[in-house]
């Protein structure tokens, strides 16, 4: 049986590039667009049952699930897909993520859900959405050099609007219209060049709002956008970036032939010039992106991500791209595949696949990639190379490279498998793309996933160093309590930080309630943390499964979910 699964996962895989080749672009390009297919129904958010919000804290990363209610906890039955993230660069502590949020799993209508932090991502406030009650999705995020915030949505007309954030607080101002079409995205420039603040903004042509055109730009703040221009070659399903120097590339699967380019223009920052297009430029990335796949049969595997190196380093200048595709020469469905230029995008050394797995027949998907202004390249992808057969079962990975791309180093796991097949919001896909920024100590990621048992939005830092700070983040928590590794097989950690000296209690429940060992009892002053490696009061190994841990200090409690992994 087991080989008979394998086979058939391996014939599907070869269909699937086969028909992503056979098909033509065209056809791919009219594919997974946004519109409104469910009314708007109202729900009363007070009678779905709340769940512990998902959290995780380790030296090297840790993970916040953002879309909550009032009291940080999971609100069971909505749906949180699509992230993007801005981060201000004045206050890294101040950051926004914005997504598609379904109110209710069982209607597909969409609106522009958001949430914010103002203590570096450790924990988020989610007011609900902008313009609620009308249907909004793709949304992309991004700031500029000041510390000003811009959220890019799609409404359901294919029109975008751009909301902004320009006192230092929380709250929107009111739309401004910026043309658009489905699966657009957006970069503001933040070179320190002429053109520092401008937005730029590209789509998909089968669904624009101003035919034959599918970018824009405004050089005044964003508080108007210029009328929509055509793009060389019409790509689609990428992104775009400009260097230190306010030059703009985008990225994206050829509209206009095979392969994916890359488009380059030096004037775009140049207000009052006719953005010009000075070349395109085909990338070998050994396949292509496309969606329709087992892991999300309605979305996109991921998008293709373009950055630029502005550290005044080594690999100063160099252009990178970065997709999941499906691969021409071995017929994998999805490996995470890289190139870089290093003459400015005029041309693309052969590609290298950055994921290890040993087979042709998982996929590593949602690959997105961000550049540090340190130059170092930060990569995370989805990975089911160890799913169990018959599943797509999926975890997170990062690696990330200080030289340019040439060694990738810590495959580190951020996740435990999970199903992401379950919480489709009547919509068969957990979004098209993550996102991710980088600053020269962490990698900053919006994400979702279905660990508490629908699709739900994450934040994680990653430390590449493992400079994170266990103790840091502790110190700022109430209590700091923290327990990791979560999952665990052999031995974890509860970490907790008391302030003065008091009386403290550590308790182990099973799911019942019923208490399985005290691991605690007496006084405690400043950081303490506690081995446990999953056994009960009598010494044994208890079995696999879920337990809870209480904090006690002085009758203030604080509960955690903990995994055994037999």
């Amino acid at each position: 049986m087991k080989f008979n699964l394998e086979f058939s996962l391996i014939i599907i895989c070869l269909f699937v590039v086969s028909l992503t080749q056979a098909q033509s672009t065209e056809q791919f390009r009219e594919m997974h667009y946004e519109v409104p297919d469910h009314p708007y129904v109202p729900v009363d958010k007070s009678t779905q049952p709340r769940t512990p919000a998902r959290n995780t804290r380790t030296p090297n990363f840790y993970t916040t699930q953002v879309n909550i209610d009032a009291n940080g906890n999971n609100i069971v039955g909505d749906a949180g897909n699509e992230p993007s993230i801005a981060i201000d660069p004045t206050n890294p502590d101040r950051i926004v993520i914005g997504w598609r949020q379904f109110d209710d799993i069982g209607n597909n209508f969409r609106q522009a859900g958001y949430g914010y932090s103002l203590n570096g991502g450790l924990t988020f406030t989610f007011p609900g959405v902008l313009d609620p009650g009308n249907f909004r999705s793709d949304p992309v995020l991004d700031f500029d050099s000041e510390g000003n915030f811009y959220y890019n949505s799609l409404r359901g007309t294919f029109d975008c609007d751009v909301f902004k954030i320009t006192d230092g607080g929380t709250s929107w101002e009111p739309p401004v219209p910026a043309f658009g079409g489905d699966k657009q995205w957006m970069t503001i420039d933040k070179s320190g060049s002429s053109g520092d603040g401008h937005n730029y903004s590209y789509w998909n042509t089968s669904f624009t709002t101003c035919s034959p055109g599918a970018f824009t730009r405004s050089t005044d703040g964003s508080n108007t956008f210029e009328n929509c221009e055509v793009i060389d070659n019409t790509p689609f399903w990428g992104t775009l970036k400009t260097d230190d120097n306010g030059d703009l590339y985008l990225v994206g699967r050829n509209g206009a032939g095979p392969g994916m380019v890359v488009v380059k223009s030096t004037n775009a920052k140049n207000q009052g010039q006719v953005v010009d297009w000075d070349f395109v430029t085909t990338v070998d990335l050994d396949g292509l992106v496309y969606g329709s796949a087992q892991v999300n049969p309605a979305g996109l595997v991921g998008q293709a991500w373009i950055d630029t190196d502005n550290s005044g380093g080594a690999g100063d200048g160099n252009v990178y791209v970065l997709a999941s595709v499906s691969r021409f020469t071995n017929g994998d469905p999805a490996d995470v595949m890289f190139a870089r230029s290093t003459d400015g995008g005029a041309s693309f050394e052969p590609p290298i696949r950055i994921n290890v797995d040993s087979d042709n027949t998982s996929f590593q998907w949602m690959g997105t990639m961000s550049v540090a202004p340190n130059g170092r390249i930060d990569v995370v992808y989805l990975d089911t190379s160890t799913a169990s057969v018959g599943t797509v079962d999926s975890r997170l990975i990062y690696c990330w490279s200080d030289d340019q791309g040439d060694t990738w180093n810590d495959y580190l796991v951020i996740s435990e498998m999970f199903d992401p097949t379950v919480g489709y919001p009547s919509q068969d896909k957990m979004g098209d793309y993550f996102d991710m920024k980088s600053d020269n100590d962490y990698a900053h990621l919006a994400w979702c996933n279905t660990l508490n048992g629908g699709q739900d939005v994450y934040y994680t830092r990653i430390s590449p160093d493992g400079i994170l700070g266990v103790n840091d983040i502790a110190i700022a928590e109430d209590f700091g309590f923290v327990i990791y590794p979560n999952p665990f097989s052999e031995m974890t950690t509860l970490q907790f930080h008391t302030d003065n000296s008091v009386d403290t209690e550590v308790v182990i429940y099973d799911i019942q309630g019923r208490i399985i060992n005290k691991l605690f009892h007496g006084p405690t002053n400043g950081t303490h943390k506690l081995q446990w490696d999953g056994t009960g009061a009598n010494g044994k190994r208890l079995t696999g499964g879920i337990y809870f841990v209480r904090l006690n200090v002085e009758g203030a409690m604080k509960t955690g979910k903990i995994v055994v992994n037999n």
